[in-house]
């Protein structure tokens, strides 16, 4: 079979990989059997539109990758190179095809799960054995990452669900209300507030704050109560995990208004906030208009079903 060298008929363009894909698995299937009629079959294709499709490899190459004898056909040595490529291609493909198929697999599919990191100690790991109970072959990626970072990876695919704080609203997201965590104001264990067991969050005003950084949905609270309380509050120290704003606060750093610990912090106190009501909701977020997998369908709606306890066990 002698391949047709018209320059013109050579593709201009440079993605060769897009253009000569869809003619690989002909290829390899033809020198497999070195037989079009047989080749032809095993795809399940016309002989005449195989044989078509193979001329026109060979002309896109400018290249002779099969020679015949008689009905048969033999590869020729730039079609032994060819084919060891092509098999490799036509293999990675296969593999990521059935990676895709066994992550949407409704018994042992992926979910690609973020949530705060302040929902990380307990809440999270307390959520998956509950779900794998009913699904115990679904596996997680799992992302800790603060609210908006998190929102990004939605938008881009590389999270399938989310648990955050605030909750968004925007329009290529859909969010869910969830649960709620009252907010406390954490002092050092030697502040002349610590004796206290309620306060009201003006009554902080002149202290520093040790808080998130900008960005993070707790720092956009703080700021929004203390607002509401009727000051700004005066930042002395930001970071980036709830536990190492407690450690700075232990050390006499500053304030700061934090959800409840995991476990509780050595060298702080945590008192009540009276007044603004001081919470954080806390948000379910998927992508809108996104096909969901079975696995992350029936995790969301587990989640879902979790409305009001998903913070109590």
């Amino acid at each position: 079979m002698s391949p047709a060298r018209n320059e013109k008929d050579i593709p201009v363009t440079s993605d060769w990989g897009a253009h000569l894909t869809p003619r690989l698995a002909q290829f390899a299937a033809v020198a497999r059997h070195e037989h079009l009629t047989r080749a032809a079959a095993e795809l399940g294709v016309p002989q005449s539109t195989l044989s078509r499709g193979i001329a026109r490899l060979e002309s896109d190459l400018g290249v002779a990758l099969f020679a015949r004898r008689g009905r048969a056909l033999a590869l020729t040595p730039a079609g032994r190179t060819f084919l060891a490529s092509a098999e490799r291609a036509l293999a990675a493909v296969e593999q990521a095809a059935e990676s895709v198929r066994a992550d949407a697999d409704p018994s042992k599919g992926k979910v690609a799960f973020g949530f705060l990191h302040t929902l990380g100690w307990e809440t999270v790991p307390g959520l998956i054995r509950a779900f794998r109970a009913d699904h115990p072959g679904v596996r997680f990626a799992l992302v800790q990452n603060y609210g908006e970072a998190m929102l990004e990876r939605l938008r881009a695919g590389d999270l399938d669900l989310c648990l955050t704080s605030p909750v968004p609203d925007a329009p290529d997201l859909v969010a869910r209300r969830l649960d709620e965590q009252r907010l406390r104001l954490v002092v050092p264990e030697d502040h002349p507030l610590a004796s206290r067991r309620r306060i009201r969050l003006a009554e902080a005003a002149d202290e520093h704050f040790v808080t998130l950084e900008k960005g993070y949905g707790m720092r956009r609270i703080l700021e929004t109560l203390c607002a509401q309380a009727g000051f700004t509050p005066r930042v002395a120290f930001e970071g980036e995990e709830a536990e190492t704003i407690r450690g700075l606060v232990a050390a006499g750093l500053g304030v700061a208004l934090l959800p409840p610990p995991a476990v509780p912090r050595p060298g702080v106190r945590e008192l009540a906030v009276s007044a603004p009501r001081a919470v954080r909701e806390i948000g379910l977020a998927w992508a809108a208009g996104r096909p969901d997998t079975p696995p992350v369908a029936a995790f969301r709606d587990f989640l879902l079903s979790r409305r009001g306890r998903l913070l109590s066990g």
